[in-house]
Protein backbone atom coordinates (compact mmCIF):
# COMPACT_ATOMS: atom_id res chain seq x y z
CA UNK A 1 0.00 0.00 0.00
CA UNK A 2 2.99 2.49 1.08
CA UNK A 3 4.49 1.73 -2.71
CA UNK A 4 0.74 1.93 -4.26
CA UNK A 5 0.60 5.42 -2.25
CA UNK A 6 3.55 7.02 -3.44
CA UNK A 7 2.48 5.81 -7.12
CA UNK A 8 -1.46 7.96 -6.73
CA UNK A 9 0.49 10.75 -5.11
CA UNK A 10 3.11 10.95 -8.55
CA UNK A 11 0.04 10.39 -10.71
CA UNK A 12 -1.42 13.19 -9.16
CA UNK A 13 1.74 15.79 -9.16
CA UNK A 14 2.65 14.90 -13.15
CA UNK A 15 -0.98 15.76 -14.00
CA UNK A 16 -1.18 18.81 -12.68
CA UNK A 17 1.85 19.74 -14.50
CA UNK A 18 1.16 18.63 -17.33
CA UNK A 19 -1.97 20.99 -17.22
CA UNK A 20 0.32 23.76 -16.23
CA UNK A 21 -1.67 24.16 -12.66
CA UNK A 22 0.94 25.68 -10.29
CA UNK A 23 2.02 23.50 -6.93
CA UNK A 24 -0.04 24.05 -3.59
CA UNK A 25 1.35 23.61 -0.08
CA UNK A 26 0.91 21.81 3.06
CA UNK A 27 -1.14 23.54 4.85
CA UNK A 28 -3.22 24.17 2.58
CA UNK A 29 -3.34 27.93 3.49
CA UNK A 30 -0.10 29.13 4.96
CA UNK A 31 -0.38 30.20 8.38
CA UNK A 32 1.68 33.00 10.15
CA UNK A 33 5.23 31.23 12.17
CA UNK A 34 3.80 27.92 11.01
CA UNK A 35 6.77 26.22 8.11
CA UNK A 36 5.59 25.56 4.64
CA UNK A 37 6.17 23.08 1.67
CA UNK A 38 5.22 22.85 -1.19
CA UNK A 39 3.18 19.49 -2.29
CA UNK A 40 2.77 17.76 -5.82
CA UNK A 41 -0.31 16.69 -5.44
CA UNK A 42 -2.26 19.89 -4.52
CA UNK A 43 -2.96 23.49 -6.08
CA UNK A 44 -2.75 26.80 -4.43
CA UNK A 45 -6.31 27.25 -3.02
CA UNK A 46 -7.30 30.56 -4.16
CA UNK A 47 -6.26 29.60 -7.50
CA UNK A 48 -8.37 26.09 -7.53
CA UNK A 49 -11.25 28.20 -6.33
CA UNK A 50 -11.30 30.56 -8.95
CA UNK A 51 -10.42 28.00 -11.56
CA UNK A 52 -12.20 25.00 -10.47
CA UNK A 53 -9.40 22.93 -11.43
CA UNK A 54 -9.96 19.83 -9.39
CA UNK A 55 -12.57 18.71 -11.28
CA UNK A 56 -12.50 17.12 -14.91
CA UNK A 57 -15.75 18.01 -16.48
CA UNK A 58 -17.84 21.10 -16.42
CA UNK A 59 -20.26 18.68 -15.05
CA UNK A 60 -18.53 17.75 -12.05
CA UNK A 61 -17.42 21.71 -11.05
CA UNK A 62 -21.16 22.72 -11.75
CA UNK A 63 -22.09 19.84 -8.62
CA UNK A 64 -19.38 20.98 -6.84
CA UNK A 65 -20.10 24.83 -6.87
CA UNK A 66 -24.17 24.02 -6.32
CA UNK A 67 -23.35 21.50 -3.31
CA UNK A 68 -20.42 23.74 -1.17
CA UNK A 69 -22.74 26.78 -1.96
CA UNK A 70 -26.14 24.39 -0.41
CA UNK A 71 -24.50 22.99 3.10
CA UNK A 72 -27.09 20.60 5.15
CA UNK A 73 -27.30 20.89 8.83
CA UNK A 74 -24.90 20.00 10.60
CA UNK A 75 -22.27 19.16 7.95
CA UNK A 76 -18.70 19.60 8.44
CA UNK A 77 -17.41 19.95 4.86
CA UNK A 78 -13.61 20.60 3.96
CA UNK A 79 -13.68 22.78 1.40
CA UNK A 80 -10.28 23.51 1.34
CA UNK A 81 -9.43 20.17 0.35
CA UNK A 82 -12.47 19.93 -2.03
CA UNK A 83 -10.89 22.54 -4.15
CA UNK A 84 -7.46 22.25 -3.82
CA UNK A 85 -6.16 18.29 -2.80
CA UNK A 86 -5.96 16.15 -5.83
CA UNK A 87 -6.02 13.18 -4.00
CA UNK A 88 -9.19 13.98 -2.26
CA UNK A 89 -11.95 10.90 -2.40
CA UNK A 90 -15.16 13.14 -2.01
CA UNK A 91 -13.36 15.99 -5.41
CA UNK A 92 -13.14 12.42 -6.84
CA UNK A 93 -16.97 11.50 -6.31
CA UNK A 94 -17.86 14.65 -8.21
CA UNK A 95 -15.20 13.79 -10.82
CA UNK A 96 -16.79 10.35 -11.25
CA UNK A 97 -20.63 11.10 -10.51
CA UNK A 98 -20.89 14.49 -11.64
CA UNK A 99 -21.95 14.94 -14.91
CA UNK A 100 -25.06 13.28 -14.16
CA UNK A 101 -26.45 15.73 -11.89
CA UNK A 102 -27.66 17.72 -14.94
CA UNK A 103 -28.56 15.02 -17.29
CA UNK A 104 -30.86 12.07 -15.09
CA UNK A 105 -31.35 10.34 -18.21
CA UNK A 106 -27.62 9.46 -17.97
CA UNK A 107 -27.66 8.79 -14.85
CA UNK A 108 -30.49 6.08 -15.00
CA UNK A 109 -28.54 4.43 -18.07
CA UNK A 110 -25.51 4.25 -16.03
CA UNK A 111 -27.00 2.96 -12.58
CA UNK A 112 -28.95 0.69 -14.47
CA UNK A 113 -25.67 -0.27 -16.06
CA UNK A 114 -23.86 -0.87 -12.91
CA UNK A 115 -26.52 -2.15 -11.02
CA UNK A 116 -29.00 -4.18 -13.50
CA UNK A 117 -31.17 -4.99 -10.78
CA UNK A 118 -31.86 -1.80 -9.42
CA UNK A 119 -35.44 -0.77 -9.59
CA UNK A 120 -37.08 2.38 -10.78
CA UNK A 121 -35.19 5.54 -12.41
CA UNK A 122 -33.28 7.87 -11.24
CA UNK A 123 -34.81 11.33 -9.89
CA UNK A 124 -31.93 12.99 -8.08
CA UNK A 125 -28.40 12.44 -7.19
CA UNK A 126 -27.04 13.92 -4.32
CA UNK A 127 -23.07 14.54 -2.88
CA UNK A 128 -21.75 14.82 0.80
CA UNK A 129 -25.27 13.78 2.11
CA UNK A 130 -26.32 12.25 5.15
CA UNK A 131 -30.60 11.98 5.52
CA UNK A 132 -30.31 13.41 8.85
CA UNK A 133 -26.75 14.49 10.67
CA UNK A 134 -27.17 13.49 14.40
CA UNK A 135 -30.69 12.45 13.62
CA UNK A 136 -31.75 9.54 16.37
CA UNK A 137 -34.58 8.28 13.63
CA UNK A 138 -31.18 7.18 11.97
CA UNK A 139 -28.08 6.39 12.86
CA UNK A 140 -27.75 9.50 15.22
CA UNK A 141 -24.28 10.01 13.53
CA UNK A 142 -22.21 12.68 11.82
CA UNK A 143 -21.62 9.78 9.14
CA UNK A 144 -22.73 10.25 5.00
CA UNK A 145 -22.40 9.10 1.64
CA UNK A 146 -20.22 10.65 -0.72
CA UNK A 147 -22.56 10.23 -3.50
CA UNK A 148 -26.58 8.89 -3.55
CA UNK A 149 -28.75 7.87 -6.56
CA UNK A 150 -32.20 8.25 -5.56
CA UNK A 151 -34.62 6.22 -7.33
CA UNK A 152 -38.09 6.96 -8.17
CA UNK A 153 -40.08 3.90 -7.21
CA UNK A 154 -43.62 5.32 -7.63
CA UNK A 155 -45.05 6.18 -3.76
CA UNK A 156 -41.69 5.54 -2.47
CA UNK A 157 -37.60 5.76 -3.07
CA UNK A 158 -34.83 3.84 -3.91
CA UNK A 159 -31.24 5.06 -2.59
CA UNK A 160 -27.79 3.59 -3.96
CA UNK A 161 -25.59 5.32 -1.51
CA UNK A 162 -22.00 5.58 -2.77
CA UNK A 163 -18.45 5.54 -0.41
CA UNK A 164 -15.69 6.46 -2.41
CA UNK A 165 -12.05 5.51 -1.81
CA UNK A 166 -8.99 6.71 -3.82
CA UNK A 167 -5.45 7.28 -1.88
CA UNK A 168 -6.37 6.69 1.65
CA UNK A 169 -5.23 3.47 3.65
CA UNK A 170 -7.82 0.79 6.13
CA UNK A 171 -7.39 1.85 9.49
CA UNK A 172 -8.76 1.03 12.48
CA UNK A 173 -11.37 2.70 14.58
CA UNK A 174 -13.42 2.82 17.64
CA UNK A 175 -16.77 3.12 17.98
CA UNK A 176 -18.74 6.05 20.44
CA UNK A 177 -20.22 4.07 23.00
CA UNK A 178 -22.83 6.10 23.23
CA UNK A 179 -23.87 5.18 19.73
CA UNK A 180 -23.86 1.78 20.30
CA UNK A 181 -27.19 0.78 21.24
CA UNK A 182 -28.66 2.27 17.96
CA UNK A 183 -26.65 0.47 16.10
CA UNK A 184 -27.06 -3.00 17.37
CA UNK A 185 -30.56 -2.21 17.12
CA UNK A 186 -30.80 -1.32 13.55
CA UNK A 187 -28.53 -4.35 13.14
CA UNK A 188 -30.88 -6.81 14.45
CA UNK A 189 -33.60 -5.10 12.66
CA UNK A 190 -32.13 -5.86 8.91
CA UNK A 191 -31.63 -9.34 10.03
CA UNK A 192 -28.82 -9.51 7.63
CA UNK A 193 -25.74 -9.90 9.90
CA UNK A 194 -24.17 -12.47 11.55
CA UNK A 195 -24.48 -12.78 15.71
CA UNK A 196 -22.02 -10.50 16.87
CA UNK A 197 -20.96 -9.03 13.66
CA UNK A 198 -21.49 -5.12 14.88
CA UNK A 199 -19.20 -5.46 17.98
CA UNK A 200 -17.19 -7.80 15.87
CA UNK A 201 -15.76 -4.93 13.54
CA UNK A 202 -15.63 -2.38 16.18
CA UNK A 203 -11.52 -1.66 16.63
CA UNK A 204 -10.91 -2.73 13.75
CA UNK A 205 -10.58 -1.11 10.02
CA UNK A 206 -13.82 -2.54 9.77
CA UNK A 207 -16.13 -0.24 11.60
CA UNK A 208 -16.56 2.79 8.86
CA UNK A 209 -17.96 0.44 6.63
CA UNK A 210 -20.06 -1.36 9.19
CA UNK A 211 -21.14 2.43 10.05
CA UNK A 212 -22.10 3.57 6.82
CA UNK A 213 -23.52 0.49 6.06
CA UNK A 214 -26.05 0.72 9.12
CA UNK A 215 -26.44 4.07 7.99
CA UNK A 216 -27.65 3.17 4.30
CA UNK A 217 -29.86 0.41 6.58
CA UNK A 218 -31.64 2.94 8.75
CA UNK A 219 -33.28 4.51 5.69
CA UNK A 220 -34.85 1.44 5.03
CA UNK A 221 -36.04 1.36 8.69
CA UNK A 222 -36.95 4.83 8.50
CA UNK A 223 -40.91 5.61 10.57
CA UNK A 224 -41.53 7.82 7.19
CA UNK A 225 -41.65 4.63 4.96
CA UNK A 226 -39.75 6.41 2.67
CA UNK A 227 -37.06 4.07 1.84
CA UNK A 228 -38.17 0.72 0.10
CA UNK A 229 -35.25 -0.25 -1.59
CA UNK A 230 -31.49 0.60 -1.15
CA UNK A 231 -27.72 -0.56 -1.46
CA UNK A 232 -24.60 0.65 -0.24
CA UNK A 233 -22.02 0.77 -2.69
CA UNK A 234 -18.28 1.10 -1.75
CA UNK A 235 -16.12 2.22 -4.59
CA UNK A 236 -12.14 2.19 -4.90
CA UNK A 237 -9.08 1.73 -7.37
CA UNK A 238 -8.10 -1.68 -7.93
CA UNK A 239 -4.78 -0.71 -6.65
CA UNK A 240 -5.80 -0.19 -3.05
CA UNK A 241 -5.39 -3.66 -1.70
CA UNK A 242 -6.00 -2.12 1.62
CA UNK A 243 -9.93 -1.45 1.04
CA UNK A 244 -9.96 -4.39 -1.19
CA UNK A 245 -9.41 -6.71 2.07
CA UNK A 246 -11.38 -4.81 4.21
CA UNK A 247 -14.31 -5.03 1.59
CA UNK A 248 -13.85 -8.87 1.09
CA UNK A 249 -13.75 -9.48 5.16
CA UNK A 250 -16.52 -7.27 5.49
CA UNK A 251 -19.03 -9.61 3.63
CA UNK A 252 -18.05 -12.41 5.99
CA UNK A 253 -19.95 -10.26 8.48
CA UNK A 254 -23.16 -10.50 6.50
CA UNK A 255 -25.75 -13.56 6.17
CA UNK A 256 -27.39 -11.41 3.57
CA UNK A 257 -25.74 -9.39 0.97
CA UNK A 258 -28.37 -7.41 -1.34
CA UNK A 259 -27.60 -3.84 0.54
CA UNK A 260 -24.01 -3.74 -0.09
CA UNK A 261 -21.61 -3.93 -2.86
CA UNK A 262 -18.07 -3.22 -3.66
CA UNK A 263 -16.59 -1.98 -6.84
CA UNK A 264 -13.35 -0.55 -8.62
CA UNK A 265 -13.13 2.62 -10.12
CA UNK A 266 -11.92 0.53 -12.93
CA UNK A 267 -14.76 -1.25 -14.02
CA UNK A 268 -16.93 1.63 -13.19
CA UNK A 269 -15.26 3.17 -16.28
CA UNK A 270 -14.87 -0.25 -18.44
CA UNK A 271 -18.97 -0.36 -18.07
CA UNK A 272 -18.85 2.27 -20.85
CA UNK A 273 -21.78 3.98 -18.53
CA UNK A 274 -19.92 7.35 -18.43
CA UNK A 275 -19.54 10.09 -21.63
CA UNK A 276 -16.40 9.14 -23.28
CA UNK A 277 -14.65 12.04 -22.51
CA UNK A 278 -15.20 12.04 -19.08
CA UNK A 279 -13.67 8.24 -19.11
CA UNK A 280 -10.83 9.63 -20.62
CA UNK A 281 -10.17 12.46 -18.12
CA UNK A 282 -10.78 10.11 -15.47
CA UNK A 283 -8.43 7.38 -16.38
CA UNK A 284 -5.95 10.06 -17.36
CA UNK A 285 -6.30 11.67 -13.96
CA UNK A 286 -6.62 8.90 -11.57
CA UNK A 287 -5.48 5.61 -13.29
CA UNK A 288 -2.35 3.96 -12.40
CA UNK A 289 -0.97 0.59 -14.04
Amino acid sequence: MTAFRRRLRLRQARWREAHGHPIGSQPIVARSRTATRLVGSRLPLAYARETGANFVTAGALAAARARASNPEPHQRFDHKRLWADLLWSPTLAFNLFGDFAANLSLADRAVHTWWPDAPGTVCEIRFAHSPGRFDPTYLGSLRYFDAAFVLDLGDTNGVIALDVKYHEHAKPAIAKPAGRPLQREIARRSGIFARGAIDAADKTDLLVTSLEHLLLLSMLQHESGRWRWGRYVVVHPAGNSGFAAVYGRYTELLTEHSTFAATTIEELLDAGALPPKTRRALRERYIVG
